[in-house]
């Protein structure tokens, strides 16, 4: 895959995560009732149903900064970890229903990789 298009891939895969996770976030801001009596339900602060829907909005957009894209990526990881955790271990049919954040963890990984560090050319 030349550096070209492995750039297109990363740049539609940023936008298509981006969407995705700022979309969750202000879903969970819009029920967020709902959110909170989830979260509670699973033995979880209230206060962490609005930490994990903002972190979701403000890391959605630092998937589209090249500079954020990283710690943007990592800290999206580990919400898609727990999320994988709390689904196989607290939510009903939970395996299931916690493949898309399986997968969005996946992709996650492939955009690091796409947008690993290169070495300068000497």
């Amino acid at each position: 895959m030349t550096s070209s298009a492995g750039n297109t891939i990363a740049w539609i895969l940023q936008a298509l995560l981006a969407f995705a996770f700022t979309t969750s976030g202000f879903l969970k801001f819009l029920h967020l009732s709902d959110t909170v009596h989830m979260f509670g339900s699973l033995g979880m602060p209230e206060w962490f149903a609005y930490f994990i829907a903002a972190a979701e909005v403000l890391g959605g957009i630092g998937l589209l900064v090249l500079r954020t894209l990283r710690p943007a990526a990592l800290g999206l990881s580990f919400i898609m970890l727990g999320a994988i955790f709390m689904h196989a271990t607290r939510i009903p049919g939970g395996a299931a229903k916690g493949m898309p954040a399986l997968v969005l963890l996946v992709l996650l990984f492939v955009l690091l990789v796409l947008r690993r560090p290169t070495a300068p050319a000497v």
